[in-house]
């Protein structure tokens, strides 16, 4: 005990970031280990419960400012953020390298670039995505009201984001949720603490108003405690299906409303005509990126038997370069970056090599320190296995043979999982078909996942994978209320308005007829006996009736 007392003592302490200030947690403190070596090198101090709610009062207060503020402004200050960004890109890919696990080349090429991507098309096109929309009415009752369909902000956003991509998962929501206008309270994976205070402090760099961005280090104890605070309007998280279970469950406490984005299986589909070469360097590229450790990730291939033997000897090739990131930097592959989930990896395979599955490449954890797992790569897989059914997150490649297209789409789509699907071939036509039968939120057609880093592709899952999306307009969509308004300059009363009378029941008794037959004499004949009726003939006239003349017809 003594002893790490004593290490606590000469490491870094990094603290959350709450009302535009850094506030020191008493809550404990939080190493950031290196999962490279095992090692800390910094640490976070935890906030306790009352202040992680002092958080959500700070965006609860900031946001009916904040939520005035034009769109300009915001646009600027996303400038602002950006450029911040840039000059200390290097940095935050050297730190999510440390912290988390992939190689810098990858924390800049999966993480960093594509945020900045997105900040950029917020700060150029976010005001025209949630621009007011005049609305023409289709009711010729209700046609001479001037409306309009506005987009409010929600109030206090809570985004809770996994450990995987600590920095591309949480900066463009984060970005999305300001630019509508929202406040946000930003909680990080416990792994990756630190990339998510990095976060704070660069919007705190950037100028925002004191707690518009909030970024808080947390246990899981006070974390569960923010999901049920009933000053949170909604919630963004990213994570396992378990725990995206519970998030809902307490959010429904509150009929908080959720954005989630889960796990997948992610299937990709090598037919017979495919360009062999692409397919194995693209399906090993995503299946072994960030260690495997990706809810995209390509966790099963469905090759035609025609070229599968000729698919797998370009697979093997292609994973018997990939060599394990050292400790200056070079290598494709880094480590896991939790034990649980090297375990998760190894129970997969035992259970896969039980069932007659056969390992061609790797599956066995390498000696030394650190949390690697070499890319393996395993055959005679089937759909009785946890390997191909159960979401790995780790740098597994299982090849199943199938006899034809309709088998391999049949056991695509035989999954609770639904995020990401790829098909490889050289045919339109197929490539049209796989895109509208594959079962999932993205399909690509020679690529895996690579729209996650374009700012206008909507990103998410359907079944177990998720609810909602996160980037592009339905992504920005998510960050706002769509709100019907209506302004009517009129005088007198309206048709529907009291009395009851004779004169009126008759009036509206004329209407189906006049308005909803599907014969248009009798809607001609029915339009010229409401004229007849004084109240009808006041509150239109000639004039509006002329306007309303498509809307009779």
């Amino acid at each position: 005990m003594a002893s790490e007392t004593a290490v606590a003592a000469k490491l870094a302490t990094f603290h959350s970031w709450v009302g535009g200030r850094e506030l020191e947690g008493r809550g404990g403190l939080r190493p950031a280990i290196n999962p490279a070596t095992g090692e800390p090198f910094a640490q976070a101090s935890l906030l306790d419960a009352a202040q992680a709610a002092e958080a959500i009062a700070a965006a609860h207060a900031a946001f009916p400012a904040w939520s005035r503020t034009g769109f300009a402004e915001r646009a600027r200050l996303l400038d602002r953020w950006r450029q911040a960004i840039v000059d200390a890109a290097d940095e935050i890919a050297r730190l999510v390298e440390r912290e988390q696990g992939k190689p810098m080349v990858e924390a800049l090429s999966a993480e960093v670039l594509p945020s900045l991507e997105a900040l950029k098309h917020l700060s150029a096109h976010g005001e025209e995505l949630l621009r007011d929309e005049a609305q023409d009415d289709g009711q010729l009752l209700l046609a001479h009201k001037q409306a309009r369909l506005v987009y409010a902000p929600f109030g206090v956003v809570l985004a809770i984001k996994p450990w995987n991509y600590p920095w591309g998962q949480s900066l463009p929501v984060v970005a999305a949720a300001v630019f509508a206008g929202n406040t946000v309270v930003l909680k990080p994976a416990p792994a990756t603490t630190l990339v998510g205070l990095k976060l704070g402090a660069l919007a705190r760099a950037a100028g925002f108003p004191e707690g518009v961005v909030n970024v808080v280090a947390v246990d899981d104890a006070v974390a569960a405690a923010l999901v049920e605070d009933a000053r949170v309007s909604k919630i963004v998280f990213t994570g396992s299906v378990a725990t995206g279970k519970k998030v809902m469950a307490a959010a429904a406490k509150n009929l908080t409303p959720v954005v989630l984005e889960l796990g997948g299986k992610d299937p990709a589909i090598v037919c017979r005509d495919a360009d062999l070469d692409r397919a194995a360097r693209g399906i090993v590229w995503n299946a072994f990126m960030n260690a495997g450790q990706t809810c995209s990730s390509v966790e099963r291939v469905y090759v035609e038997r025609e070229v599968a033997e000729a698919f797998l000897a370009k697979v093997l090739d292609e994973t018997r370069r990939l060599r394990p990131r050292d400790a200056k930097g070079a290598g494709e592959l880094g480590p896991l970056t939790l034990e649980r989930q090297r375990q998760v990896v190894e129970a997969h395979l035992a259970d896969a090599r039980a069932r007659g599955a056969r390992v061609l490449l790797g599956g066995e954890r390498p000696e030394g320190p650190g949390l690697f797992y070499p890319p393996t790569v395993v055959v005679d897989v089937d759909h009785t296995m946890a390997l191909m059914r159960e979401e790995t997150f780790g740098p597994v490649l299982p090849v199943m043979v199938v006899d034809s297209l309709d088998e391999a789409i049949r056991l695509a789509n035989d999954s609770p999982y639904g995020l990401t699907a790829s098909g490889w071939t050289r045919s339109a036509e197929t490539a049209l078909r796989l895109q509208r039968e594959l079962v999932a939120g993205v399909v690509t057609i020679g690529d895996h996942s690579s729209s996650f880093a374009e700012p206008r592709a909507p990103w998410g899952g359907v079944k177990a994978s998720g609810i909602g999306r996160i980037h592009g307009k339905a992504g920005l969509l998510e960050m706002v209320q769509p709100k019907y308004v209506s302004r009517d300059r009129g005088r007198g009363s309206e048709l529907w308005w009291y009395p009851y009378d004779a004169a009126y029941r008759a009036l509206l008794s004329g209407v189906p007829p006049a308005l909803y037959s599907t014969s248009l004499l009798r809607r001609v004949r029915g339009q010229l006996a409401l004229t007849r009726f004084g109240r009808f003939w006041r509150r239109f006239g000639a004039g509006r009736l002329l306007l309303g003349l498509d809307k009779l017809l």
